[in-house]
């Protein structure tokens, strides 16, 4: 039996006691008792994106040592050390991720900015992107990275390359388009979707709540016909493309603000910069700041007790000096 908010990391003698404390467990028996691992913690504000340490050159760390917990997020950060450890020796660029980018990169920014008073997991709800940010279209953001890294193969640069040819041809088609009232409104009303009553772009279909590109295609023989003929059925990218025509205008908004926020990531904050001494930042974020040492104006915005006023007096004194 799992007791949530149990700790099952006391000695048997106090977990006993304490489970016999429990209204109606006054004389339950431990067969087995609960375990817990105990590992060393280090601060993960002292690293930078990289997952080097700041004070010891060429030492990453990574795992639970950093404050996280659960196979996933050890496995992320060994991944982006390893990396980073390997372009450190041979005197390349560090590969740093943003929030915008992938899931690792707000595990990164959260644990450098925030640091972690219990282990970390990385939950979907943690990411402001979420839409950017979605399974389908992971290897749209991270293959081609991977690719110049020497870490993924011809093979699948090759994928990835005739995927993104094929969206762009079902894209264009649904763009381009149009459909009548005889094609489709069979499966409007299947749907319980109102039936149009003239010639439509296929666009404004598949933006219908409850129809999919997918439903479309079986529908209608000459898009079947024209899917098969140009790109020999690839559903990946016709599943893709549907994707990025219903949910455009959300898609584009939230680019439109990881872009807002890569401005400020872009504007580099000298490490020899004395925080103390910026008598407009409050004394909150003075201190946090000087603790922190953010690499860029996006980093600082992003610690806890920094506000957009103190970013502001920030961003002015940069310019100054």
């Amino acid at each position: 039996v799992y007791i949530n908010g149990f700790s099952s990391s006391l000695p048997l003698e106090v977990q006993i006691n304490a489970l016999r404390a429990i209204e109606g467990l006054e004389k339950a028996a431990v067969f087995q008792p609960g375990y817990a691992i105990e590992y060393d913690y280090f601060p993960p504000q002292q690293l930078t994106y990289s997952m080097e340490t700041r004070l010891v050159k060429g030492l990453f760390l990574a795992g639970q040592i950093n404050g996280t917990t659960g196979y996933e997020e050890a496995a992320a950060l060994g991944l982006m050390a390893g990396i980073n450890a390997h372009q450190m020796v041979n005197n390349g660029d560090p590969l740093i991720l943003n929030r915008s980018q992938a899931y690792i990169g707000v595990l990164i920014d959260d644990l450098i900015n925030k640091g972690t008073d219990e282990p970390y997991r990385m939950f979907t709800s943690r990411a402001e992107y979420r839409i950017i940010l979605r399974q389908d279209n992971a290897d749209l953001r991270l293959t081609e990275k991977s690719f110049q890294l020497g870490l993924a193969g011809h093979e699948r640069m090759e994928a990835l390359e005739n995927k993104k040819k094929y969206m762009g041809k079902a894209l264009e088609y649904i763009r381009t388009t149009s459909i009548s009232p005889g094609e489709i409104n069979e499966l409007l009303e299947e749907h319980h979707e109102a039936p149009i009553k003239q010639k439509v772009k296929l666009e404004t279909i598949v933006k219908r709540p409850k129809i999919n590109l997918h439903q479309i295609y079986k529908a209608l023989p000459n898009m079947k016909k024209f899917w098969k003929k140009e790109t020999g059925d690839h559903m990946e990218a016709l599943e893709e493309a549907g994707i990025m025509v219903k949910y455009q205008d959300y898609i584009v908004k939230e680019k439109e603000m990881a872009e807002k926020m890569q401005k400020l990531d872009n504007a580099p904050i000298p490490e020899s910069l004395q925080y103390m001494e910026i008598q407009a930042l409050s004394f909150e974020a003075r201190e946090k700041l000087q603790a922190l040492k953010p690499q860029t104006l996006g980093q600082a915005s992003r610690i806890s007790g920094v506000s957009p006023a103190d970013i502001s007096v920030l961003m002015i004194h940069l310019r100054k000096s």
